[in-house]
């Protein structure tokens, strides 16, 4: 998530969810793709309301960067934007794992 920041026209630092929630996209893709297993995802977030990163289900805009902007150094994901992100790799990893037992019960032995 490192390699994703920007500065806003306001001159804040940011992160776009979309950029973010298609990086993981891609991240999960190349592991199907190549059978590896996703070990870690990291993600700069806090709990607070912050308004630091643009997007997400809540939008967040760029006017509203201004208003709860409280990193002393990157920009993290708020609370709901963290959430989506929960809920969208929990589901990936669900279907990955659904998928998994599926071909494992296709070669089992009765």
């Amino acid at each position: 998530m490192h390699g994703n920041t920007f500065t806003a026209l306001c001159g804040r630092k940011t992160r776009g969810f979309d950029a973010i929630r298609a990086e993981l996209r891609a991240f999960f893709d190349v592991h199907d793709q190549e059978g590896s297993y996703p070990g870690e995802v990291h993600l700069e977030m806090t709990g607070q309301n912050v308004t630091e990163c643009v997007g997400g289900s809540m939008t967040v805009a760029f006017d509203d960067l201004s208003s709860r902007y409280h990193t002393h150094c990157d920009p993290r994901l708020n609370a709901s934007q963290s959430l989506e992100l929960a809920f969208a790799i929990s589901e990936r990893l669900r279907r990955r794992l659904e998928s998994a037992n599926k071909f494992r019960g296709a070669y089992r032995c009765n």
